[in-house]
């Protein structure tokens, strides 16, 4: 009786506790959709726009009310769409309440390629002579890299700036695989295809180092190069900076070596901002976010109602390798935007905005064929941001122009495949035994508890050859270039831009906004609107997505923490499906 006693109180009051949990829930849930209506974010005279970039910046912002509550069931990382960014900029310049910028970031989680459109727009701002101030207390290496363009950069007194260089660095597991009992069997296309190297060597291979240096210094070079413009720098004296390891060497230091214009308190400069701004010196200065300052209706000068549209199709993400929608490109839910844009009538060009690092080689080829298509009956821009690499390339072979950023990633034209053979882990590590009944000969072909026979090697490696032969025909078709000697520029080698356009993977220079004033040229108008596609889900599908894909993401961000990513991972190679044109890994450089 005691027992039955104490867990029905323990069932009341776990019912009690869930009610109260579903009613706060639910006021959250209201109180969000009502913000939905609210009014526009008014700006007030004489202001300031702020940019801090504190948030994760994406390719565009996802306008769901709920993305930013940091709750059970929700999403809990803060985002800004790139988009958003730079049309605030645009906008900032010809608008009269806003008299200058402040950036005061920290650090940027963002790409270069990203942060150097942020950097051109902020100098193409500059043009309308109003300020650009930028303050820091601890600037990261991108974080200086943007800040470099202000008009007077100011650093605190105790502040630091890293400035090092930059670095790749790569892990390889081919000893802890033979410790536990796994051999991964590669068959790929490509010397320099190093995605498979983790697998099988212990360190860089000569092709991989090769690239990586290659590319690693020219984007360096290129952040030299804008850095020097900026602050009347030499190249040679920003590299001795770096040889030196300016990052600890004191505020003093780097006023001292021209990184920064002056030392100040942050008191000290918001009175200089005061002054600046004809502010009293009991009055708060009038400032706006860019988050908020990107919900400000802005109305653009034209004849009215524009029919003709130029469309910016987004591609980010890995190519059908798991994850939510805004996490990875599904071949069919892209490839049926592109065919929806190509038959509508008022969009006169297409701008395919890529950020990828690749994927299935079969999606590239859905999609790939789906541009091609499109550029038969009306211009067609590939807009490489971050990365556009392996498969990321595949997909921008049949536009008419490529453009890419100068920190932009790209080439990797290669593909492999990687069958894991566990047999030793499970057999005599594990003691676990398998019995196989085939009809055939190679029924059990792939198998994870056995290696494959020479027959199935070479099938498998063919199928590759046939693979790699397709997408060496994509991408010569498209950029009208000579099998003859390609293999200098395909075999899987990952390209910086600047190298890319030299040797003809990449037209132009420029960001995305640069793209559809090109596609609006292309196309012979003059008067035109912009349409983001594919479509962002309503907001409270959003909802009802967060509530099962976010809240087991949160329970395992929670538990695993840093390793969360890995776990992600992990996921997308479960789900992986067949052959991969997939960069090396996820370049990240610090």
């Amino acid at each position: 009786m005691r027992d039955f006693l104490k867990y029905t109180l323990a069932t009341i009051v776990g019912i009690i506790l869930a009610s109260f949990l579903i009613s706060i829930f639910s006021v959250i849930i209201f109180s969000a959709i009502i913000s939905m209506s609210d009014q526009p974010v008014q700006v007030k005279d004489n202001s300031m726009l702020i940019i801090r970039l504190q948030e994760k910046v994406v390719e565009r912002t996802n306008k769901s009310p709920f993305s930013d509550l940091d709750m059970p069931g929700f999403s809990s990382s803060k985002q800004i769409g790139l988009n958003d960014i730079l049309a605030s900029i645009e906008n900032a310049k010809t608008d009269d309440k806003i008299k200058g910028i402040y950036l005061n970031p920290s650090m940027i989680n963002a790409g270069l390629a990203s942060v150097e459109e942020i950097r051109n727009a902020l100098i193409d701002f500059k043009e309308s002579g109003k300020f650009i101030y930028a303050y820091g207390e601890a600037l990261s290496q991108k974080a200086y890299y943007l800040v470099s363009v202000a008009d007077k950069v100011v650093l605190n007194p105790r502040g630091i700036i890293e400035f090092k260089g930059l670095s790749a660095q790569r892990n390889f597991f081919k000893n802890a695989l033979e410790k536990v009992g796994v051999e991964m069997q590669i068959v790929r296309h490509g010397k320099f295809k190093a995605a498979v190297e983790p697998y099988m060597l212990e360190k860089m291979s000569p092709e991989n180092r090769l690239q990586t240096e290659t590319y690693v210094g020219s984007i360096w070079k290129q952040l030299l190069l804008d850095i020097s413009a900026s602050r009347n720098l030499s190249l040679d004296e920003l590299n001795d900076l770096a040889d030196g390891v300016a990052t600890f060497r004191g505020a003093e230091f780097l006023l001292e070596k021209g990184l920064v214009d002056t030392l100040k308190y942050k008191d000290q400069v918001i009175n200089e901002l005061k002054v600046m701004m004809d502010v009293k010196e009991s009055k708060d200065i009038p400032a706006i976010s860019i988050a908020d300052y990107s919900e400000v209706p802005h109305i653009k000068k034209g004849k009215g109602f524009v029919r003709e549209k130029i469309a910016v199709i987004y591609a980010s993400g890995a190519i059908d390798m798991g994850g939510s929608d805004d996490q990875s490109i599904k071949s069919d839910k892209l490839s049926r935007t592109i065919r929806k844009a190509r038959r509508d009538s008022t969009i006169k060009a297409i701008v395919l905005r890529i950020n990828s690092p690749g994927g299935s080689a079969y999606g590239s080829e859905v999609i790939w064929r789906e541009v091609q298509l499109a550029s038969e009956v009306k211009p067609v821009v590939a807009s490489m941001s971050d990365v556009a690499a392996s498969g990321g390339y595949y997909i921008a072979a049949a536009a008419d122009t490529i453009m890419a950023d100068k920190t932009t990633i790209t080439g990797s034209i290669g593909i492999f495949g990687v069958i894991p053979n566990a047999g030793e882990l499970l057999n005599d590590k594990l003691g676990i035994t398998q019995d196989v009944v085939n009809t055939n000969e190679h029924s059990d072909i792939l198998s994870l508890t056995r290696p494959m026979n020479s027959f199935e090697k070479n099938l498998l490696q063919n199928f590759i050859e046939r693979g790699y032969d397709i997408f060496v025909d994509r991408v010569t078709e498209g950029r009208n270039m000579s099998k003859e000697g390609f293999e200098n520029i395909g075999e899987g080698r990952v390209w910086a831009a600047e190298n890319a356009k030299e040797i003809g993977l990449v037209d132009l220079y420029g960001g995305v906004n640069d793209a559809i004033e090109l596609a609006a040229e292309m196309a012979g108008i003059e008067e035109y609107r912009t349409t983001a596609l594919p479509v962002l889900k309503d907001p409270l599908e959003e909802l009802l997505k967060d509530l099962s894909g976010s809240a087991r993401m949160w329970m395992l961000e929670k538990e695993l923490g840093e390793y969360a990513p890995i776990y992600q991972q992990l996921k997308e190679v479960k789900e992986t499906r067949g052959v991969l044109a997939r960069i090396p890994y996820d370049i990240q450089i610090d």
